[in-house]
């Protein structure tokens, strides 16, 4: 099993992302800036992940706070959660998971400080466990999706690191089916300009024993027209109400080919990835990051002094690319807009 992250007597330990796949290097937090820093620099990334990581890091910010009474720790507490939505704006997992957090603590605005900070940890030690939980869940309801021979694309990482651990996402899907003795193997995708699926999809694929190739990103066409690929399974950030899902830039790429080549495109993500509140996936905003990315491989720059960059790290996949969603709940089909409200009753 993966150890993404934990929760213990105040400390968070995580993998850190950034070292694979040359160190399996763990970090210590002590303090929710430290947690703040760890999502936004990618040390942990995965939008279930950074749910739970920010969930964890508002417990450790309560348990630093010193207050008289509820109205002092609430109004700190509303400050850390603002604090650790800011690190990632795209993934809503992050602000539901700190939205249920400070819920947890207004339901309980009777309790002494103490209490209510015991309340904040068992919260998230809580949405730690669901996620674990539900992961399993996803994979069991979506391996039925592959049949035996089947050869899979994914694309970023959405397996075990970007979750609490374990099972993971699509990932977590296809585990499912080679655990059930399916013949498959995967295709990775590298995922630039991060390199989510060289560095930790092909890294979690090998540690799983899954057979694994990886392509550039610019492959997927070729082998999908040459008939090596049966089937696409991704993640998501975030899913708006009508299905469109944001995902890793390069995913509406994917989609389309797939569609093209009459191959299905699977998105796996929990309900809480799910943000009602828009209407289409045009309302989700798009978080840019820092062109070195680009511009630089292992800290040797790959590009021109002083070149224009653009980073966009998500893009959008319309809904009518989207053959099924599989969350906690089962496997949804279209239409989403009906469908993906039946599940929230």
């Amino acid at each position: 099993m993966i150890k993404t992250i934990e929760y213990n007597n105040g400390i968070v330990r995580l993998i850190d992302q950034t070292r694979l796949p040359g160190e399996e290097v763990y970090v210590e937090c002590r303090d929710y800036q430290s947690v703040g820093d760890a999502i936004k620099y990618m040390l942990i990334r995965g939008a279930p992940a950074i749910g739970v990581a920010a969930a964890m890091g508002v417990a450790i910010g309560a348990n630093n706070i010193k207050a008289d009474g509820f109205d002092e720790f609430y109004s700190k507490i509303e400050s850390i959660c603002d604090y650790m939505i800011e690190r990632r704006p795209t993934a809503v997992n992050l602000s539901w998971a700190v939205k249920r957090m400070k819920n947890s603590v207004k339901e309980n605005r009777e309790k002494d400080v103490s209490s209510l900070k015991k309340i904040l940890e068992d919260e998230a030690i809580k949405i730690w466990q669901e996620d674990l939980s539900i992961n399993k869940i996803m994979a069991e309801n979506g391996e039925e999706l592959i049949k035996d021979g089947n050869t899979i694309l994914t694309h970023c990482n959405a397996g075990a690191l970007a979750t609490a651990g374990d099972y993971g996402t699509a990932l977590g899907v296809i585990k499912a089916a080679f655990v059930k003795g399916k013949n498959i193997r995967v295709f990775a995708d590298e995922t630039r300009p991060f390199l989510q699926g060289a560095r930790l999809t092909a890294w979690e694929m090998k540690k799983e024993g899954i057979p694994v190739r990886l392509i550039t990103d610019n492959m997927a066409g070729y082998f999908m027209k040459k008939g090596e690929i049966d089937l696409v399974i991704v993640g998501a950030d975030r899913i708006a109400a009508n299905g469109d899902v944001a995902n890793k830039i390069g995913t509406y790429t994917v989609a389309v080919l797939a569609r093209e080549h009459n191959i299905p495109f699977y998105v796996v993500a929990p309900i809480s990835t799910l943000d009602m509140s828009l209407d289409s996936g045009d309302k989700i905003p798009i978080e840019e990051r820092d062109k070195r990315e680009i511009t630089d491989i292992n800290g040797r720059k790959i590009a021109p002094d002083g070149i224009d960059v653009l980073n966009p790290v998500f893009d959008v996949t319309p809904n009518r690319f989207v053959n099924a969603i599989i969350n906690e709940k089962g496997i949804i089909r279209p239409p989403y807009h009906e469908n993906l409200k039946k599940i929230l009753k």
